[in-house]
């Protein structure tokens, strides 16, 4: 009996060490840092922008990271439209959707974020 419950408590615990982030979408994704990757897909008024971001942590910290993941999105935003030679509104912080996992082996904290971003004027 004890050993079936040190099997299952080792097995939750190895589940719960390793969470990844939802993955908003399936299309390749473009490097921009260190710690940022993101890929854009072109719709009428606008694109959509979906960013992964991701760094070490010793001490994990998900609100540090979902708040840099959204620094990254707003950035990447301003970046791919600028390559663009347009101008897009003010990134919606209601409308992006964030997902947040660790690798508690690695010390990973990652994030996925997508949103929608329009195109000014």
């Amino acid at each position: 009996m004890l050993v079936r419950t040190l099997v299952a408590g080792l097995a939750l615990s190895s589940l719960a060490a390793c969470t990844t982030p939802m993955a908003y979408t399936d299309k390749p994704m473009t490097p921009f840092d260190r710690d940022t990757e993101y890929a854009v897909e072109d719709t009428p008024g606008g694109f959509a922008l979906t960013v992964n971001y991701g760094r070490y942590q010793f001490i994990p910290e998900s609100a540090a990271v979902a708040t840099a993941c959204k620094a990254a999105l707003t950035s990447v935003a301003h970046d791919v439209a600028q390559r663009k030679g347009r101008q897009i509104e003010q990134v919606n912080e209601q409308r992006i959707k964030l997902s947040i996992g660790r690798n508690g082996f690695s010390g990973v904290t990652s994030c996925s974020a997508t949103a929608p971003i329009a195109w000014k004027g």
